[in-house]
């Protein structure tokens, strides 16, 4: 995939496909490879292997591009699906300003017999540097006041940490990966109960762990399948898939040498024995995502901090099996005030306002998982202690509404048919008003 920087424009082009980023005010757009043509001076700064999507670190910054500048295959799903990491970046600010050295492979169609990016950069055309140096000369005409220096300075360290901050999330953590053709955001088990096989990948997509959604969301707008190209679904977490083979009638070593043992005819592996793909998906859930001691217990959408789901897959034999768990905050309006090591948490709110989003988020849970078995990791003792307390006096509660509220449905369902339980009285009907109320 190329990219190309015009006067207006950066334009991202592979094949037949053009995605063109305003310089201007950021905007997207889709339109065919011919239109390269019409573009001002286009030059190709070098090739890049995806978009993750557009960004505005600060309101006072301009809005960036990110793109995957490298990856690195750590798999093949069953099927040929390939699994990539992202391990490398590159940001480019959507305005009028020179980008910085991004370090990009050079596109050998362009930079024929040119080695390194600096070459490129370094010679402008001449309308080009002649308009930067009448911009200098102007600038230097209306001299800046020291407070307009101050800020300006100010503004160059704010992007740059932000950056820094950036550039360490995608490759220092190992955490984002991508697939063109396999869908890594559901499981096999949701894979198999939907009907979406002819949509494009994106639309098949979980939307918890489409990390990287709000930032490709503008092209997702535009509603044209053109746009299908560029929306690559991004998760965060961790992938690992291994192939491995099992011989179940394999002797163990010291019978192998053991003069007893009769010579076995050599065959190929292949043959007889099958072949496993085994795999480990971590997602984590792009709704109240965040640092630890920032992000704590549930929010009023039921979303609780740093969902994650698991999946552990084996494939042998056109068969897939999955096991899936699931793990997220205590489901109560809880925090952690600081960063110091174990600070005290505290509750935010009483049961009888946490009850509807604490039931919001196991609706959601019992909906996509059905039965639900709940391991309870908190700290029994201590500081956690008011947390677990919380927390179980909770499920209790949401356990017996649910069972009286699964009574009360029977009984309404009884009542339709015109069948009135022996032991319901009057009294009872109107016990039952105010446990509705």
């Amino acid at each position: 995939m190329e990219l190309f920087q015009a006067k207006d424009h950066y334009i991202l082009q592979s094949g037949d496909h053009a995605l063109w980023c305003s310089r201007i005010d950021g905007t997207m757009n889709v339109r065919p490879a011919t239109d390269l043509l019409l573009a001002w001076n286009p030059t190709c700064l070098g090739l890049v292997e995806g978009l993750v999507g557009k960004i505005q670190l600060h309101t006072d910054l301009p809005l960036g591009l990110i793109l995957i500048r490298q990856k690195v295959l750590v798999g093949q799903m069953p099927g040929d699906h390939k699994v990539y990491k992202i391990t490398k970046i590159a940001v480019i600010p959507l305005s009028e300003e020179e980008p910085l050295d991004l370090e990009l492979e050079l596109c050998k169609k362009h930079h024929f017999g040119i080695d390194k990016p600096e070459k490129l950069a370094q010679s402008p055309d001449e309308s080009k540097f002649l308009m930067k140096t009448l911009s200098q000369i102007k600038s230097n005409v209306g001299a800046p006041t020291k407070k307009k220096v101050k800020e300006n300075k100010e503004k160059e360290r704010l992007e740059r940490r932000l950056l820094d901050e950036l550039y360490k999330i995608f490759m220092d953590s190992d955490s984002f990966y991508y697939s063109m053709t396999y869908d890594l955001t559901n499981t096999v088990q949701r894979q198999g109960d939907t009907e979406k096989s002819n949509l494009p990948l994106w639309k098949q997509v979980d939307d918890r762990f489409f990390w990287n959604k709000h930032m490709v969301q503008e092209l997702i707008d535009l509603q044209v399948p053109e746009v299908d190209f560029w929306v690559t679904p991004i998760i965060q977490g961790f992938v690992q898939v291994e192939e491995l083979v099992v011989n179940y009638n394999e002797s163990p070593d010291e019978e192998k040498n053991s003069p007893d043992t009769p010579l076995q005819e050599l065959t190929c592996v292949d043959d007889i024995h099958p072949r496993f793909t085994v795999a480990l998906i971590s997602r984590r859930s792009r709704h109240r995502a965040g640092m630890r001691y920032k992000r704590r217990g549930v929010d009023t959408d039921g979303h609780v901090a740093n969902f994650v789901e698991t999946e552990q897959l084996i494939h042998v034999h056109n068969h897939s099996l999955s096991f899936v768990q699931s793990r997220g905050s205590v489901p109560v309006f809880w925090s952690q005030a600081g960063y110091r090591y174990n600070p005290r948490p505290r509750l935010e709110k009483g049961e009888k306002e946490t009850i509807p989003y604490f039931a919001a988020h196991f609706d959601e849970q019992l909906n996509l998982y059905k039965k639900q078995v709940i391991i309870n990791l908190v700290d029994q003792s201590g500081r956690e202690k008011i947390i677990e307390n919380c927390c179980t006096e909770t499920i209790l509660t949401f356990e017996n509404v649910q069972t009286l509220t699964d009574a009360i449905s029977d009984i309404i369902a009884d009542m339709r048919w015109g069948c009135m339980p022996s032991w319901f009285s009057t009294e009872d009907l109107r016990c039952l008003g105010k446990c509705i109320e």
